[in-house]
């Protein structure tokens, strides 16, 4: 199926194959959430899908690999590497290093503004120093970059019947919601990152704080002030859906189902931890593989549907080469209000 995926979006040049054969096996291997969804985006599209996330996730695993033993100074080390190929690549087109080739090749062909990518390089960095977020204004600026600028990084793969600018806050909200849930889920694995990513605002009100999670990953025991946390945090998340879901009707109709799966899916793992008693501090509540199975079935059926209505109403679709086309950047201007893989 790679080879068909790069064939499709016109990406012939064997290294820059090879780059991105690369991010799709890392999009595969820990994005099981976000890759099943992939797979109903039109495939000539996949690819750039794929580099996005490779990227993402090469900086996520410095900065977070529980089963590294690699010290703080070499993790910061190698993300600042990272981020100078990332500079390089972005002004010449090209790497030595597999993940950046693939993304400055999709930034070129797709006119990805930078500021996303540099944007996320700096919540990456913030991740080595940062622990913990008094309020969620102050999270909601550090998801900007890790998160938001995700789903505007994809804004212009997916493409949109409206400008882009109108779609671009939707897009920003859904990363956002994407990032949260993850965050409820992995509290306890963010624990044993040095990590609390609930903001102590919203601990506090439900009468926990990070001590009381310590103890309650420590001891395996329950609270009923840390249920309460989560429960208000699920809530929250559901507030950010609800503000991301206006955004999908004005994708590209042979986008929507792809997206419209990730949204369901994600919102799946909120009712994973619900159904689960909120037990996140001591154990990643799994959506299963039934639901996740009907849910991918729907999307297909929406995607053939779109597609048969795209057959009888659009010109054909020509595919990127390898060469970018020349020309002005247009960049998306990034949503205002202020990372995690599933």
């Amino acid at each position: 199926m790679t080879t068909r995926e790069l064939d499709a979006a016109g990406i012939t040049d064997p290294a820059l194959r090879e780059a991105y054969t690369h991010c799709r096996r890392l999009n595969a291997r820990h994005g099981k959430t976000y890759f099943l969804a992939t797979r109903l985006l039109p495939v000539e599209r996949r690819p750039a899908v794929h580099a996005l996330y490779g990227f993402a996730r090469w900086a996520d695993d410095i900065v977070d690999d529980l089963e590294s033993d690699t010290p703080p100074e070499r993790r910061r080390a190698l993300l600042a590497d990272l981020n100078h190929h990332l500079a390089e690549g972005l002004r010449t087109g090209n790497s030595p290093e597999p993940v950046v080739r693939a993304l400055a090749h999709t930034a070129a062909v797709h006119d990805i503004d930078h500021r996303h990518f540099t944007d996320f390089m700096t919540s990456m960095t913030s991740d080595l120093e940062v622990t913990d977020y008094p309020t969620y204004e102050h999270l909601r600026a550090y998801m900007h970059g890790s998160a938001a600028v995700i789903g505007l990084q994809m804004l212009p793969i997916l493409g949109t019947v409206v400008p882009r600018d109108r779609a671009a806050p939707h897009a920003a909200a859904l990363g956002e919601a994407f990032q949260l849930t993850n965050f409820i889920r992995d509290v306890g694995e963010d624990l044993d990152r040095g990590r609390v990513y609930l903001p102590a605002d919203l601990l506090a009100a439900h009468g926990a704080d990070r001590s009381l999670l310590l103890w309650s990953r420590a001891t395996g025991r329950r609270d009923r002030r840390i249920t309460a946390a989560l429960r208000a945090a699920a809530d929250l998340t559901r507030s950010v859906y609800r503000a991301a879901a206006p955004g999908i009707p004005m994708l590209d109709p042979v986008a929507r189902p792809c997206i419209r799966t990730a949204f369901i899916l994600y919102g799946g793992i909120l009712r994973a931890v619900e159904e689960d008693g909120y037990a996140a501090v001591h154990r990643r509540a799994v959506v299963p593989r039934r639901r996740r199975a009907a849910v991918a079935l729907d999307g297909l059926v929406r995607l053939t549907a779109a597609r048969l209505s795209a057959t009888r109403t659009r010109p054909p679709h020509h595919p990127p080469s390898d060469h970018p086309p020349g020309g002005t950047r247009h960049p998306v201007s990034p949503h205002p209000a202020p990372r995690r893989s599933a």
